[in-house]
């Protein structure tokens, strides 16, 4: 296992320490996340965990924790959440980070208001001194205003892109049906 697997792991490890029984945990988009999720699913098996139920920040982790036989409720069906584990896209010094690379962003912050404590999980690669230099920031639109989002963007000194999807023909839709633009600022995020 290469350096950034083994972070991965161990964090991902770390996080679910801090889950006790009788929980509801929100779990969180990405593959730190989703090696979180087995984790988390082997401690229920193994029945160190008990009483768990998890609330899925996307359709990839929904999937993932239905397969591994984590018990899952709905977000309409809780006011809170005990924890919520998720990973970001990058993160700097001042733990500002950048997340929706995996076009739930959406999800992931409703899942994370409802969260009395939120546990952000990333490898030192996602560590960066700005935000934005390199990673775009995701902006989810309605279909119908991307356009007119993308323009207003583009006028802040911005570059903007329609996220065009790589295994079929058109743009990426997100889980909740929108469209995401990705936009670097000139200079970054600072």
């Amino acid at each position: 296992m290469d350096l950034q697997n083994q972070m991965k792991k161990a964090v991902a490890e770390a996080a679910v320490n801090e889950v006790t029984s009788n929980m509801i945990v929100g779990l969180g988009s990405g593959s730190t996340a989703a090696i979180m999720i087995k984790t988390l699913a082997n401690k229920i098996k193994t029945g160190e965990l008990k009483e768990i139920r998890g609330v899925p920040t996307s359709f990839q982790s929904e999937v993932l924790a239905l397969e591994l036989g984590i018990p899952l409720i709905d977000l309409v069906s809780v006011d809170q959440i005990d924890l919520a584990i998720d990973g970001a896209d990058e993160v700097n010094p001042a733990y500002q980070l950048i997340k929706g690379g995996g076009a739930c962003h959406v999800r992931e912050k409703l899942v994370a208001s409802r969260a009395n404590k939120l546990l952000i999980v990333v490898d030192q690669t996602k560590l960066v001194k700005n935000l934005n230099e390199d990673f775009p920031l995701p902006v989810e639109v309605i279909p119908s205003a991307w356009k007119q989002v993308k323009d207003v963007i583009e006028d802040m000194d911005a570059q903007c892109k329609l996220r065009m999807a790589e295994k079929k023909a058109g743009p990426v839709v997100t889980d909740e049906g929108n469209l995401i633009l990705d936009v670097l600022f000139n200079g970054g995020i600072k």
